[in-house]
């Protein structure tokens, strides 16, 4: 089955909507209004085996509606872009306002700081939603998996995707913005077996650029390499020594670190860096930032969920915060303007001392190298962080083997100050962009 789609065709009937809505919203009695409107189409085609396991096609549209009355506001949604539907929404959302209370800090973000010019980003490669093509690539890709290696010796899948959206925030200051993206990908899940028992590991490519994909056989033995590997793990004692995260892992740290700087955590107080503008954190070679225009990336957005145009910007700057992540109201709640990050982040990446992956081997010596992270140890108020980990020991800078069952723990505030180095293998693959991060010591808790 072959499905042409351009979901650019949507794009003005979305627009449409959206401008009725804020009209709706007007008549309704709303001295504010905002409506974000989303349209998805997709594809997800999964084999097993060899085999034609599922397909998946979805279609799915929303349609999120705040009505402000002074400093009230109430939120209703719905998927049905009917007139009396979209009446009822916004009669909903209204009477919620009237029964909420007050707070100084609601409204929109200001008009002067709308995104009225957004760039092109070079997000929206389409190509059909083809069941036999994308099939044909998650066999290949699974197929040369079990090809790599006799001890592969089951699997739990080979999938692709492959899918389109649409995405509109518009508002009472007369902003209305849009943004077309598609999102292809290709994963593969890999079982080995040797006498000591089983093991399993993955591999994915994924971009918004169906040709820069990695070829389905290169996903299939990356994700074979992955999981032989692991066979026969041991356990190792417990004790202090460097840890070293491989880049899928690392982007896990940068993702705690941002969520600390986050202005919904601070303005509740549940941060370990509470009052830390311009106070130094970590080590003087870290920088944490963010860049949103970059051509054809996952976390690029011309505007943040407000509707405010984005920019470059450190969150971290030799080892110091140089601002928060804040979206117009957690702003007001703590007196700073916003930072065009209503909705998160985009294109985080992370830098230190930057050496060669291989490098950080040698820099480290002895100690673990962490693949896999399990688990959820990690409390944002505090910084205690205690995970647990499987990846391989290092001895003179060389792998020796797998380690599985271990813990390690450390505060996230030691963390930052002890990365000696990062890698220069920063994972794309994503919004939070991290390389190889090399941690001076850290507790790592196997045998007693």
């Amino acid at each position: 089955m072959r499905r042409e789609v351009d979901i650019r065709r949507q794009e003005g009937e979305l627009r449409t909507l959206a401008a009725a809505i804020l009209d709706e919203a007007k008549r309704c009695g709303a001295s504010a209004a905002e409506v974000s409107v989303s349209q998805d189409l997709g594809l997800t085609v999964k084999v097993r085996k060899g085999e034609l396991e599922t397909v998946e096609f979805h279609a799915d549209r929303g349609f999120d509606i705040s009505i402000h009355l002074g400093r009230r506001v109430g939120s209703a949604s719905t998927s049905d872009g009917s007139a009396g539907a979209v009446k009822e929404t916004v009669a909903r959302a209204a009477d919620i306002a009237r029964h909420t209370q007050e707070d100084s800090c609601n409204g929109l973000a200001d008009a002067e700081l709308m995104a009225k010019q957004p760039p092109d980003l070079d997000l929206f490669h389409p190509t059909p939603l083809d069941t036999e093509a994308a099939t044909a690539v998650a066999q290949a890709c699974e197929a040369a998996g079990f090809a790599y290696d006799k001890r592969i010796v089951n699997s739990e899948g080979g999938e692709a995707t492959n899918s389109q959206a649409c995405t509109i925030y518009a508002n009472s200051h007369g902003f209305i913005g849009s943004s077309i993206s598609t999102s292809q990908s290709l994963s593969c899940v890999l079982i080995a077996e040797d006498g000591n028992g089983m093991q399993r590991d993955y591999w994915y490519t994924a971009d918004r650029n169906p040709k820069l994909l990695e070829a389905p056989e290169q996903v299939g033995r990356t994700a074979a390499q992955r999981t032989v590997a692991k066979l026969s793990p041991r356990k190792v004692a417990t004790g202090e020594c460097p840890v070293l995260y491989a880049p899928q892992t690392a982007r896990s740290l940068a993702g705690h670190i941002i969520g600390a700087l986050s202005g919904g955590a601070l303005y509740r107080k549940a941060s370990f860096l509470l009052d830390s503008l311009e106070t130094e954190i970590a080590t003087p070679q870290l920088r944490l930032f963010e860049q949103p225009l970059l051509p054809g990336r996952f976390g690029s957005a011309a505007f943040d969920s407000d509707g405010v145009r984005t920019s470059e910007k450190a969150f971290i700057d030799a080892g110091v915060v140089r601002s928060y992540a804040l979206s117009a109201y957690s702003g007001r709640r703590l007196g700073l303007p916003t930072t065009s990050n209503a909705g998160g982040v985009h294109n985080l990446r992370l830098e230190g001392r930057t050496l060669p992956a291989a490098a950080l081997f040698r820099e480290m010596a002895r100690g673990l190298y962490v693949t896999d992270l399990m688990g959820y140890g990690v409390n944002q108020v505090t910084g205690d962080y205690s995970r647990g980990a499987a990846g391989f020991w290092v001895e003179h800078g060389e792998i020796q083997h797998p380690v599985h069952e271990v813990t390690i723990a450390a505060n996230l505030k030691d963390i930052m100050r002890r990365i000696a180095a990062t890698g220069d293998d920063h994972d794309q693959r994503g919004n939070l962009i991290a390389p190889s991060i090399l941690i001076e010591r850290m507790t790592v808790a196997g045998n007693a």
